[in-house]
């Protein structure tokens, strides 16, 4: 008989895939790397900022010795900027770990956690990961229904995710209807807002949501230095909340979850509002002419504030793996969605200029052979 190792709903998760890498790409189909281009994983096609990679070299005389545990100097700037104690702040290594270590902080085996329809595998993961029950909510235009996310709260609701932008679909709620969304929350449920790609929102939907932070003692916002910021592969995200939310993640986060060069680059990034400037208005332009793109082939997208756009390129089942390969054929990397329940889509990062041209050049040959 062969031993079952592990809990039940453990073994039923199904791993996270994230995007292929380029080399797999070109391994698989014979292609030269450098020609391949890359929009599957809402990357910032500038890369790292030159401040970052700078202050990365400095700080490389000390990787000898394990990172300051605490962050100092890191959470000493972002207290600065945001303008909440030190005290407030939690590291992660990226943002997906503060959204695990939230839920396994607040949550017990056969409590539920509550989120939306289309929104970041994540959260289902760290929910299945605790044998926690997940109450998904029908989305709304592939967005939050919040009034339906109130409702579905019960007894042993302990967490909420929320995010905004949402990912995949891009889509964006409104700062005031958040805000009463917060209001109506029993404040023994603690609302996760994940903000990963709010330095994208044009500033007129831009809110305040650090001083909401300070009202609700069960919010917590989490941030992260992978999207705008272009540290992605370097793993830096943080949290903003009241330390009575701080100290029960503090007690579960890893010690040096965010090394050494992480720390390093990540102030660097933060004071570097003119790269940051540079990466919002990139995308913006990009997304104008994708959005055209897509309109010019008829085919339908949701209106998106992130640093990608969801496309439907079928209506069949196998649509969106048939564009997809056709795609990787022509060295174009992007995202099938299928996972998400959304198998006629396919998400796109938004690139530089010639990426973006590339990928609407190979979706038009995919798309007049199919």
């Amino acid at each position: 008989m062969t031993a079952s190792f592990g809990p039940s709903y453990v073994r039923a998760i199904a791993p996270y895939v994230a995007g292929k890498p380029i080399s797999e790409v070109a391994r698989e189909f014979g292609l030269d790397e450098a020609t391949i281009v890359k929009l599957a994983s809402n990357e910032n096609p500038l890369g790292m900022p030159e401040s970052a990679r700078q202050a990365m070299v400095q700080a490389a005389s000390e990787l000898g010795r394990y990172p300051d545990a605490n962050a100092f100097e890191l959470k000493a700037a972002l207290s600065e900027r945001y303008g909440v104690p030190p005290e407030w702040i939690t590291l992660g290594n990226g943002s997906n770990d503060i959204l695990e270590i939230a839920a396994h902080a607040f949550v017990q085996k056969g409590e539920s956690i509550v989120y939306a329809q289309y929104s970041f595998a994540v959260y289902a993961l760290a929910t299945q990961g605790l044998g926690a029950r997940a109450i998904v909510v029908p989305a709304v235009a592939y967005g939050h229904d919040l009034d339906a996310m109130l409702a579905a709260i019960t007894d042993d609701t302990r967490l909420i995710f929320v995010a905004n932008p949402n990912n995949p679909t891009g889509t964006y709620i409104e700062g005031a209807k958040l805000e009463a969304f917060l209001d109506k929350v029993p404040r023994h449920v603690v609302v996760v807002l994940d903000e990963a790609y709010t330095e994208y929102l044009p500033e007129e939907k831009r809110y305040d949501s650090i001083s909401w932070a300070r009202r609700y003692p069960n919010l917590l916002v989490s941030r992260t230095f992978s999207k705008a910021y272009g540290l992605a592969g370097l793993r830096v995200g943080f949290a903003i909340a009241q330390p009575e939310l701080t100290d029960l993640l503090n007690r579960l986060r890893q010690p040096f979850n965010v090394n050494t060069l992480a720390q390093a680059a990540a102030i660097a990034a933060l004071n570097d509002q003119a790269f940051l400037k540079k990466s919002a208005e990139l995308n913006a332009q990009g997304y104008r002419r994708l959005v055209e793109a897509f309109d010019k082939l008829g085919l339908e997208y949701v209106p998106s504030d992130g640093n990608f756009v969801l496309v439907r390129v079928g209506d069949d089942d196998a649509a969106g793996n048939r564009v997809n390969l056709g795609l990787l054929k022509q060295g174009v990397i992007v995202r099938p969605v299928g996972n998400y329940g959304l198998p006629q889509w396919l998400r796109i990062t938004i690139g530089l200029p010639e990426e973006n041209e590339a990928f609407i050049a190979a979706l038009e040959k995919t798309l007049a052979a199919s």
